[in-house]
């Protein structure tokens, strides 16, 4: 068989196995879960794309119950369990076709004993592409020991607006560091023989930050900011995976958008890797976009217009996909085109010939030393000073007592998309650790980063009457109509009223999507007395009756709210319930709330902070925020009571340095002016609490610089440096429509002074290279990085064009006093546009070439001109 014989070309060997492969084994080849044969290895017989690998049973390994379980024994655990699949696959099924075990690995790979490297915004931070290539070849080499071949990462989507709750897993707002930071993650990858798959193509945040929302840039906006870094993913970095976003783009689901995926992806760019969907995407053309009647519709339409592979969550699940293969709504060239790009990456990855991994190896090198090392020196250079004021910062050494405060001190919190970690250190152990043992420390909790003054109704309060009998929960009656008339379409009993029907039904198979009522009643057994809070909390309209009588009525379509009425219960006596709602237009939530059980220990909690920084030195406060997939920000406010706490302690006189834990920008209108010093220190990773300690002791002299504009208020938003001219201002009549931060900025313990600028030559021909020099000086007493900005403006194009665009930077370190002379070459593709019709010039005329320590901070500027 010509497909075995490594003597035979790639092509050859595809063509070869395609032409001996059923419908069946074309369609598993197409088609990846988490999973192994735990469930049955004939379920797989005809093969299958790749696993993402289930730990062995509800831990990694037995030995993972021993309290002296190695970091060493889950990659072991994990590197054996995919040799003996693969030899289920290359030996036991008919072809022999490997699988591509696949997993996440944003900022190290997502499995016990991998080290935790700080978030992917915090890498961006570091403005440090060489720092990133050394982190990812970390991780790849951590992943390949395993056996795991396929990684999904990175985020390379371009984060506008700073509500979007995937900020933290992108490389920030800029095209032009999104594509450096992407091409030095993925080449170490890719050239160590593990495939990337750059996500979510193309555009995944919408209107109002919000994800995977519905996206409707022209195609400049697209060619400008949007393209820029996939292209590079796929030219230059070499990446041969993609993943396709779950919105829609210009009216088309990017899991089946023809313009995306075979005009702009596979015909204009070449690529010859394979697309994968996101975990379940394809059924969003039924369910969320309704542009496909049913999973083979869609399926159909998904190949047809340029997938290649099903990403799913279940082998459950392939019944709903394998139908359109079966029954030809898919052309066999269309379903043999996605097969070989698949095959090529197996081929090309060596699987055939190589598909075992020496599982002692992994023992070694994930969670070793040197990556732990390096995980410290990334948190290290990803910290950013964004005030000290009086210099607070480093600390003196005349401080004796020191407060920390905030539960984001002990958590250490990883980020999205991250494994345990190997030991991570915490904010407060990391000072415990570096801090003189004569110094106190006085550690108090401060207030949780959420806070809510309802909670649902529990079950153990609700129950029905069953023959004479009380039961748990309530009877619930659903009406396929608004007014609950005539007999119910469903019944069953509801345990709690805690819904969020914002996709489906209550019930798809019987009750309507997007029309419907119903009707809960019951018995509410209080297990306290006193006067509490009740009511509903979601979208109108509901009644509330207690005892027959109405206690709250809003019986109308409005709104999102929560109402709430005072009632006085008595512990252990039983209240007739009944709970009325109707839903109109679908998207529908509904929660029966009290304030029974609410904690109100913030004063409490704000008063030991306030206890512990009253007679400090120093008040360390650690204040986080809340974010995620699928966790939209609509405030960027610090969550909770913690802006009261920061000034109950600021109050104190003592003086306070604020640690900002997360992802996205922060608004601080509220405190700003009340605190020292401000410190952001994103998702540090495992290392974070000694990184962190060390900067607030002056052992690193931070140099991080923000990845993202944060802005004054949530009203200036979206807010991002690069914008072009406006028509005419702007500014709001009661804002600045300047930021708090701007982009690029960072403070450091040192200062530097830049000078001498001189252009090789102040005129150049459109395909000429030149070169600009400078010298900079660290004119402060500290040592330190500086992050150097290469900012460059069409002053006059035929097309508008940024304000200003980054088109270069370096990091470089400076002894105290040392001066170095720098140099960039500004290139054609710098100074390059789209025309008015889409074709990429060098047009002459003057450009503005601005150094500077951010966007809003230029040292030097000269003009060049083209002639």
């Amino acid at each position: 068989m010509i497909y075995k014989d490594k003597n035979y070309s790639i092509h050859e060997r595809v063509e070869d196995l395609l032409s001996s492969m059923t419908i069946e084994e074309k369609f598993w080849q197409l088609f990846m879960i988490p999973g192994d044969l735990s469930d049955g290895k004939e379920k797989y017989r005809h093969g299958i794309f790749g696993f993402q690998v289930a730990a062995k049973g509800n831990t990694t390994s037995i030995a993972e119950q021993i309290l002296d379980y190695s970091v060493g024994s889950a990659a072991i655990d994990t590197a054996a369990q995919i040799n003996e699949i693969q030899k289920y696959f290359v030996e036991e099924t008919r072809l022999g076709i490997p699988i591509i075990p696949f997993d996440e690995t944003l900022h190290g790979l997502i499995r016990k004993g991998a080290t935790a490297f700080p978030q992917s915004i915090a890498l961006a931070a570091s403005w440090n592409t060489d720092l990133v290539k050394n982190v990812s070849q970390a991780i790849v080499d951590e992943t390949r020991s395993r056996g795991i071949r396929q990684s999904l990462s990175p985020v390379i989507n371009i984060a506008r607006d700073v509500r979007w709750g995937r900020t933290e897993e992108t490389y920030g707002e800029d095209p032009y560091l999104t594509k450096e930071m992407a091409h030095a993650y993925i080449s170490s990858f890719e050239q160590s023989g593990v495939i990337t798959t750059p996500k979510h193509f193309i555009a995944n945040v919408g209107d109002g930050g919000r994800d995977s929302y519905p996206i409707h840039f022209n195609e400049r906006l697209m060619e400008e900011i949007y393209f820029p870094a996939f292209k590079t993913c796929f030219e230059k970095a070499g990446a041969r995976s993609v993943m396709t976003a779950y919105n829609s783009y210009d009216g088309r689901q990017c899991t089946a958008n023809s313009y995306l995926l075979n005009e702009k992806l596979k015909k204009e760019w070449e690529f010859d890797g394979f697309v994968i969907t996101d975990a379940g995407a394809i059924g969003g053309a039924s369910v969320l976009h309704f542009t496909a009647d049913g999973y083979d519709d869609a399926t159909a339409q998904a190949f047809n217009n340029g997938l290649d592979v099903i990403f799913q969550t279940s082998y459950d699940h392939y019944p709903l996909f394998i139908k359109a293969f079966e029954d030809g709504l898919i052309p066999e060239k269309v379903i043999d085109n996605a097969v070989k790009r698949v095959l090529k990456a197996k081929f090309e990855l060596g699987l055939f010939e190589n598909p075992y991994v020496e599982v002692e190896k992994a023992r070694d090198i994930n969670g070793c030393k040197k990556h732990r090392e390096l995980a410290y020196k990334a948190a290290c250079e990803s910290i950013t000073l964004l005030k000290n004021g009086n210099s607070i910062l480093p600390l003196s050494e005349n401080f004796k007592k020191v407060a920390i405060i905030g539960n984001d001190a002990v958590e250490a919190r990883l980020g999205g998309y991250s494994g345990p970690g190997n030991n991570p250190i915490s904010i407060l152990n990391g000072i415990k650790s570096r801090f003189n043992p004569d110094v106190e420390i006085r550690y108090a909790d401060g207030v949780p980063r959420t806070h809510s003054n309802y909670v649902t109704i529990p079950t153990n309060c609700l129950s029905h009457s069953d023959e004479g009998k009380e039961a748990p929960g309530l009877i619930g009656e659903y009406f396929n109509n608004i007014d609950m008339k005539g007999k119910p379409e469903l019944d069953r009993i509801d345990n709690h009223i805690d819904f969020g029907w914002t996709l489906f039904s209550p019930d798809p198979d019987k009750i309507n999507f997007d029309f419907y009522s119903a009707r809960w009643t019951g018995i509410l057994t209080p297990s306290e007395s006193g006067t509490f809070n009740i009511g509903v909390t979601g979208d109108d309209g509901y009644r509330l009756f207690i005892n027959n009588v109405l206690l709250i009525d809003n019986w109308k379509k409005q709104t999102f709210r929560t109402v709430t009425v005072p009632y006085e219960f008595s512990a252990k006596q039983k209240y007739d319930l009944r709970l009325e709602f109707f839903e109109s237009t679908g998207n529908a939530r509904i929660k029966l709330i009290w304030d029974l059980g609410i904690d109100s220990g913030t004063s409490t909690r704000i008063n030991e902070a306030v206890k512990a920084a009253s007679d400090s030195d120093i008040a360390i406060i650690t204040a986080g925020i809340e974010e995620g997939e699928f966790r939209d920000r609509a405030m960027l406010n610090l969550p909770g009571y913690q802006e009261e706490l920061i000034n109950k302690v600021a109050e104190t006189g003592t003086p306070v340095v604020v640690l900002i834990v997360g992802g996205s920008a922060v608004t601080m209108n509220n405190w700003i002016d009340n605190v020292e010093g401000i410190l952001h220190v994103w998702y540090p990773g495992e290392e974070g609490g000694n990184a962190i300690a060390d900067t607030i002791l002056g052992h690193n002299n931070p140099a991080g610089r923000l990845p993202i504009t944060f802005p004054i208020s949530e009203a200036q938003l979206p807010l991002y440096y690069n914008h072009k001219p406006t028509g005419r201002g702007d500014d709001y009549n009661n804002l600045t429509g300047k930021p708090l931060f701007p982009f690029g900025f960072g403070l450091s313990f040192t200062s530097f002074k830049y000078s001498d600028a001189s252009l090789k030559k102040n005129k150049i021909a459109s395909d000429e290279n030149v070169t600009i020099t400078f010298k900079i000086t660290n004119t402060g007493d500290y040592d330190g990085d500086e992050v150097i900005q290469l900012y460059i403006r069409d002053v006059l194009a035929s097309v508008a064009q940024p304000i200003m665009q980054l088109k270069g930077f370096q990091r470089i370190h400076l002894k105290s006093g040392e001066s170095k002379i720098i140099e960039f070459v500004i290139t054609p593709e710098m100074l390059s546009i789209l025309d008015e019709s889409l074709n990429r010039v060098v047009e002459p005329g003057e450009f503005r070439i601005m150094i500077g320590a951010s966007s809003n901070d230029i040292r030097l500027r000269e003009i060049l001109t083209v002639e």
